[in-house]
């Protein structure tokens, strides 16, 4: 098995025990995963540091507002907030492929991956 598919099935994993995800769309997850590139291979990279306000300041400017196109305002951080919150507060892997497939789906997204 290659890096790539051990880091979906951790992702996978994460989807169904610890955010309890009724179903994974595995498409839409290989898609949002791939779009990461290396990043997944970075132990430090591909976490999401919930706390941290650059972090948080990353994925809304670079993962909503670049990637999916939204428009900037309080809702992206409100539904940043909500996904991490989702991981639990002392879950320390909170994973940056996670995050970005959840907020795709919360932001009805998913044609941009497919």
């Amino acid at each position: 098995m290659s890096k790539f598919d051990d880091a979906l099935d951790t992702y996978r994993l994460c989807l169904r025990e610890v955010i309890k995800a009724e179903s994974v769309n595995d498409h839409l997850l290989t898609a949002v995963t791939r779009n990461l590139g290396p990043v997944i291979y970075d132990a430090d990279a591909s976490i999401v540091a919930g706390s941290d306000p650059k972090e948080v300041e990353r994925v809304r400017t670079s993962f909503l507002i670049g990637k999916l196109g939204l428009p900037d305002g309080p809702e992206l951080n409100t539904a940043i907030a909500a996904t991490i919150k989702r991981f639990g507060a002392s879950n320390p892997k909170k994973y940056r492929a996670v995050i970005h497939y959840l907020l795709v789906q919360h932001f009805e997204k998913e044609n941009i991956f497919a």
